[in-house]
């Protein structure tokens, strides 16, 4: 079967790899259907690697598949289900695990495509306790995007920053995957949402998806931009993720009491904090990683209803996975970059480029 298989820093080859035996205890075979690209991807791709990893590695973290085969002791999923796929390997038996707090693992073995082989694969066996069916209504591109792209928002949002209807939000890099997933369910909750771009080509679809304003972080300063929209009040919430650039004039765009709830750090992972701001106006930094799986089967049934949906800036194939990272890397890109591993005869009329 074809992986996409990384050998060295920006080494990643399409290679031909045996298929996987029959599902054993606990496992179910999956054909994979859509693998989601992320940062996390790139990073992998220039060898950031936080943990030992061995070489070659399968990428891809966020995946979407059909269950072809259960192995004994399964009874979450059926043969047929199209699943979505918890992309860290949990142990399923800690205190977080056992009470649905799964990206808090306390024996986590690794992110897949990162630190243990990824999804970027036609067939793969993985644990069904990582494996979330999708609900009617959600095609799988919708279950591809609900570990990371839509779980993580779902998880900073709702159970971090606990945004209620009618505050406001600054939502940063508003034309990224999370950015596009963040403006939707924010706008959805009932809020105002404001969101920052890195071009005049993106204001449009940012609006489009429910922005109320959209501020070009490459012409205008985005910190004087809300203090000025919000008459010098500031946000309630700060959606973070960019990092080093961003990191001083967000807490500058929070109100008194605000929150600023971050789940990366892709322009730097370090900055200064000006702690008499901090406490002075009695700020909350919130750190969040991941999402518990009960985030994901929110974000899929909010999908089937319509309330939300998949940004695909480009679909793409084994073939063209170098221009894909290349791509992300200069972020040209809004919304997502996907990966379709379906027979096209099957594939979702959803998945194309924007």
């Amino acid at each position: 079967m074809r992986a996409l298989q990384l050998f060295g820093d920006r080494d990643l080859r399409q290679v031909d790899i045996a298929e996987p035996p029959p599902p054993g205890p606990g496992e179910a075979r999956l054909r994979i259907a859509v693998v989601a690209l992320n940062h996390i991807d790139v990073w992998g791709w220039r060898g950031m690697a936080f943990a030992k990893r061995k070489l070659p590695l399968t990428i891809g973290a966020e995946a979407s598949g059909v269950v072809e085969a259960i192995g004994p002791g399964v009874a979450n999923v059926l043969p047929g289900q199209l699943v979505s796929i918890y992309g860290a390997r949990t142990c399923g038996r800690c205190r977080p695990c056992r009470e649905g707090r799964d990206n808090l693992c306390e024996h986590v073995g690794g992110v897949h495509g990162f630190h243990l082989d990824g999804f970027a694969q036609e067939v793969s066996n993985v644990p069904a306790r990582q494996l979330v069916p999708a609900p009617p209504g959600c095609d799988a591109v919708g279950a591809a995007l609900a570990p990371v792209t839509f779980g993580t928002v779902e998880h900073m949002l709702f159970d971090n920053a606990k945004l209620e209807p009618g505050e406001t939000i600054l939502v940063h890099a508003g034309g990224s995957g999370i950015g596009t997933a963040a403006i939707q369910l924010a706008k959805r909750h009932g809020t105002n949402v404001i969101t920052t771009v890195g071009s005049d080509e993106k204001i449009e679809p940012a609006k489009s998806l429910g922005a109320d304003h959209v501020i070009n972080y490459r012409t205008d300063r985005f910190e004087g931009a809300v203090r000025k929209l919000t008459k010098k009040r500031g946000v309630d919430v700060v959606f973070e993720h960019v990092g080093a650039e961003t990191w001083a004039g967000s807490m500058l765009c929070l109100k008194r009491g605000g929150r600023l709830v971050t789940c990366g750090s892709t322009s730097g992972p370090s900055a200064p904090t000006n702690l008499m701001m901090l406490f002075q106006q009695q700020l909350r930094l919130i750190g969040s990683f991941g999402c518990r799986m009960e985030n994901m089967a929110d974000a899929m049934r909010k999908m089937a209803e319509g309330l939300v949906r998949p940004v695909v800036d480009t679909e793409v194939g084994f073939g063209d996975i170098d221009v894909a990272l290349d791509r992300m890397e200069s972020r040209r890109v809004f919304g997502k970059i996907v990966l379709d591993l379906r027979d096209k005869r099957e594939a979702s009329d959803s998945v194309r480029a924007a």
